[in-house]
């Protein structure tokens, strides 16, 4: 796992040796083991190293081929380089070192951009090709690894965080205004958008060329739904068993200390059971707990360790968030609002104590359909069903303005529900899961920038990826609306920046190429079992954990975040929420953000959500901004 960042000199020399030592100090955090740049008249190139295989400096980067025609640098792993590699050495390859970085630059050697067909892993690289002066930048299929880049009258710059693009002299901080809603509506920026108009995320399966100052971006990968396997339940359930078990181990190569996340849920219990049976010595497995009992897992993680006799290690978060906050949030580069952030932190923290390389359970619950939006999503559309159509258009939109504002929960989630039926299921989708209602962004938001926003909706993002889905049905739709927006926009950018914090990688078995492909042919209807969530992946662990772990109510990552809002962060929310200076008041009446905080610590209210969301906007703006929008 490393850090890497470019840029182009063709028409317009960005900068020099030291730009791209700056460039490198800004993402050290990635790669604190090596560095190293290259740079000729064309491009430069630079990289930061955490090293995970060879620790030799024979591993360090920019990497040469053989023959000096390309250089690369790497960030991620490739699980399957043993095979390549061998396969490579039956033509006549002699590799220099045990790094999957030379198999990379040996592939793309040999198949040019045919070589993506061939790399399982997580990664973004970039190769310098010296002959032919093009520059190929690629992103895994999933998003594990993130890529920004930045395109203005043939100038190119990437890097794998922002921060790293902000010393670029042609890269404006101006707040991209669409963006500020999306994050509201979901709590992070969806690709590829960012939080500044002239920056971009790479999506996920996606590459960038680069020749002569032309930049093109194309897709090589998809998730297709289209397929769906006529095997038995058995038959499927013991295939994803063995397979999930097959990428545990791929991901268990590592010339370092690894170990696992457990949480106490199904899929960090059951890639930990795949662990433990087979490795040679206990594994490492580490847990964080809150002292709210409804919060608190660490009495789940505990019966998978004991039960596989794990070196167990567990931190209970006490009030150590408010003294932490600024400077776990620094590691977002825009807003970011997922409250998980602050246990993911500390458990990346823990973890890093013991060991280089956590494996985790990410992505079992947006390709199995573990959420509860999911049960709260087929009940909705039985309704749906059901419900006459004048009755759902005419009437539930009226019943939703007569409950609108209330502080009872029942009645929140009956203006939700009302809201969604009245809708088609893909907007349904959306209002049940936005996390800020129309009403509440209309009560907030100031008329001059709502003008400015135009008929724009966030809602957009949700319904571009479900009309692009070729499911079956409407649960493949949704997973697949999911994988290509909260997995890699929410989930892994999380997990990303909050484990890099501590230069710890994290490695998910669940989210291989192979399972994903695989768990796209299973049914709807194996996943999503008369009302029970994840049905095929629990049949798939049931050998391995015991029913108190399986069938338990999922708790997800969460945090007493209503609770924090009214004590343990409340002295420091009130400091960004309430600033003489506050960016949000760019964009938001100040009048209505106090109403929502007084409503909240009256209890009321329970606006958590909104108010969590506001103070992360707040706490980035403050860090990247000046009072005007300009570079701070």
């Amino acid at each position: 796992m490393c850090g890497i960042a470019g840029f182009s000199r063709f028409q317009f020399e960005a900068g020099d040796e030291s730009l791209l030592t700056s460039m490198g100090q800004a993402i050290l955090h990635r790669g604190p083991d090596a560095g190293g740049t290259y740079i000729d008249e064309h491009v430069g190139l630079c990289h930061r190293r955490l090293s995970i295989l060879d620790l030799s400096a024979a591993g360090n980067q920019p990497m040469f081929s053989k023959d000096q025609r390309y250089v690369i640098v790497f960030n991620g792993e490739i699980y399957n380089f043993l095979e390549l590699r061998a396969a490579l050495e039956t033509e006549g390859h002699v590799f220099s070192t045990h790094t999957d970085t030379e198999v990379i630059i040996a592939l793309y050697a040999k198949m040019g951009v045919e070589c993506l067909a061939e790399l399982n892993g997580m990664f973004t690289f970039a190769i310098w090709d010296k002959q032919e002066h093009t520059l190929f930048i690629a992103r895994d299929r999933m998003g594990k690894k993130p890529l920004y880049y930045t395109y203005e009258q043939g100038k190119l710059a990437f890097a794998s965080e922002i921060k790293a693009l902000l010393p670029v002299p042609f890269v404006e901080r101006e707040i991209r205004d669409d963006a500020v809603y999306d994050f509201f509506a979901y709590q992070y920026i969806p690709d590829p958008k960012t939080i500044f108009k002239g920056v971009h995320k790479c999506p996920p399966a996606h590459y960038m060329f680069y020749k002569n100052g032309e930049l093109t971006c194309q897709q090589y990968w998809d998730v297709d739904f289209s397929k769906v396997s006529q095997a038995s339940e058995e038959e499927l359930t013991n295939q994803l068993r063995d397979l999930t078990a097959h990428c545990t181990r791929q991901r268990m190569i590592a010339d370092v200390p690894l170990g696992a996340f457990l949480s106490g849920g199904v899929d960090s219990s059951g890639v930990v059971a795949m662990m433990a049976q087979q490795s040679e010595s206990p594994v490492k497995t580490c847990s964080i707990g809150f002292d709210e009992k409804r919060f608190n897992e660490t009495e789940f993680a505990r019966i998978v360790a004991e039960q596989y006799h794990t070196e167990h290690h567990e931190f209970i978060v006490h009030d150590n968030v408010s003294d932490n906050l600024e400077h776990i949030v620094s590691f977002f580069d825009e807003p970011f609002a997922d409250p998980s952030l602050v246990p993911t932190y500390f458990v990346s923290k823990l973890a890093r104590q013991e060991v280089t390389v956590a494996i985790a359970g990410d992505g079992g619950d947006e390709v199995f359909a573990g959420y509860e939006k999911y049960s709260i999503d087929a009940i909705e559309n039985d309704l749906r069903n059901k419900v006459p159509t004048w009755i759902r258009k005419a009437i539930l939109p009226k019943v939703a303005n007569l409950v609108a504002g209330s502080g009872i929960s029942v009645l929140k989630k009956v203006k939700s529900l009302c809201d969604s039926l009245s809708c088609d299921p893909a907007m349904g989708f959306y209002i049940t899961n936005s996390q800020i209602d129309d009403r509440q962004w209309q009560q907030l938001v100031k008329p001059d920038f709502a003008a400015k926003l135009g008929a724009y909706h966030p809602s957009k993002i949700t319904l571009d990826a479900y009309e692009k889905a070729n499911g079956p049905d409407h649960l493949s739709r949704i997973l697949y609306t999911d994988m290509k927006t909260y997995l890699p926009g929410g989930i892994l950018v999380k997990v990303d920046r909050m484990s890099m914090a501590h230069s710890l990688e994290v490695r998910a078995p669940i989210l291989d190429r192979d399972v994903i492909e695989f768990a796209a042919t299973v049914p709807s209807a194996f996943k999503f079992k008369n009302g029970e969530k994840k049905h095929i992946l629990k049949e798939a662990f049931k050998p391995l954990l015991p029913n108190d772990i399986l069938y338990r109510k999922k708790m997800g990552f969460s945090v007493p975040l209503d609770q924090w809002l009214r004590d343990e962060i409340k002295a420091i929310a009130e400091k960004y929420l309430f600033a003489e200076q506050a960016g949000l008041l760019t964009y938001f009446n100040a009048s209505a953000i106090k109403q929502l905080w007084n409503q909240h610590q009256s209890g009321s209210h329970q606006h958590g959500t909104v108010l969590w969301s506001l103070l992360m906007f707040e706490m980035w703006y403050q860090r990247y901004m000046n009072n005007t929008g300009k570079a701070a």
